[in-house]
């Protein structure tokens, strides 16, 4: 018993010595970072602006790959169940790591489990959009026009952040607001775009492109406060008298959950880096997204509140996976 006890003792001491040399030698090839939804969509475009300095820090290629479906369920399973060596990563939004548990039946991951926290890329407001051409500019005008209407709202998925704030909108003001699911933000957009839906809450990085061209209009923001990238927008929140209302997309980055704890470590340390470059910051904050960097712990903590926070709101609002 001593012996085995002294064995396994012994084992563990070399794993753990070993950490700084795992660390040292990663990467040992090529990294992707795995996106659930369409090119264009918020965290496509996150991810593609922090790729190439990262790319640059860790001394091999680092290469965004988009496998979108169900809800981002598909990309989330599987690098779930990829080598844990740090050279597959999740690029994880709100829906894939805080939603689907709630509301997915059978779900072939547990973000809870399967998947390690490493840092946290950004957080960004969801815009309340429409096109360009439609009649109403602000939510007053956009409330006034509801009662009597029948008006569609997209979303990049059943269960997305963008999904939760239209049925919220929907129960709040009574009006007859019907849900268009898509697979990801950018077919969303362009149907926005094209007039084929009335009304979208992506996220600011993909709609600010399509605002400043003329082409969409964002009426409000769907966080607690304001946009820093766009001041003068008001929120939802302090235009209707919705307190409550406090939706937003974020992205992080996540490892499967046997991952050495040396590689996440050190891949906190270097995207926390690479989000304090001014030039990165600065593209992150054009595009619409707030930075904050984040320990490995201060992201699982904030993980876990989100994902507390959705288990809450599916329970008021009755959403489910067929609406």
């Amino acid at each position: 018993m001593l012996k085995t006890m002294s064995r396994a003792l012994l084992a563990a001491g070399f794993v753990i010595a070993a950490w700084p040399a795992l660390a040292q030698n990663y990467p040992s090839g090529p990294v992707k970072m795995v996106v659930g939804y369409a090119a264009g969509g918020t965290g496509d475009v996150v991810a593609r602006i922090v790729a190439p300095k990262l790319q640059e820090a860790l001394g091999q290629s680092v290469v965004v790959e988009n496998r979108p479906g169900a809800t981002g369920a598909i990309a989330a399973h599987g690098v779930a169940t990829s080598a844990p060596d740090g050279l597959t990563l999740l690029v994880g939004q709100t829906g894939e790591v805080a939603i689907n548990q709630h509301m997915m039946k059978n779900l072939s991951y547990n973000p809870d489990k399967d998947l390690k926290p490493v840092a946290l890329l950004a957080i960004v407001p969801l815009a309340m959009t429409v096109p360009a051409k439609a009649p109403y500019s602000t939510m007053p005008e956009f409330l006034k026009a509801l009662p009597g209407q029948k008006m569609t709202f997209a979303s990049a998925g059943t269960g997305t952040p963008g999904h939760f704030a239209g049925e919220f909108l929907k129960a709040k003001t009574k009006a007859n607001l019907v849900h268009v699911p898509y697979k990801g933000a950018a077919p969303a957009l362009n149907d926005l775009l094209g007039s084929h839906v009335d009304l979208y809450f992506p996220g600011m990085p993909a709609v600010q492109p399509h605002v400043k061209s003329g082409l969409l209009k964002v009426l409000a923001v769907s966080s607690a406060k304001r946009s820093g990238i766009a001041p003068d927008v008001p929120t939802i929140a302090e235009t209707t008298g919705m307190t409550d209302f406090d939706f937003t997309l974020w992205a992080g980055v996540f490892a499967p959950r046997e991952t050495p704890q040396a590689i996440v470590t050190k891949l906190n340390t270097e995207i926390n880096k690479v989000l304090n470059d001014p030039d990165t910051r600065k593209r992150l904050v054009e595009a619409g997204a707030e930075v904050d960097a984040m320990s490995v712990e201060q992201f699982r903590s904030f993980v876990d509140r989100e994902s507390s926070k959705y288990a809450r709101i599916i329970k008021e609002t009755g959403v489910t996976m067929e609406q």
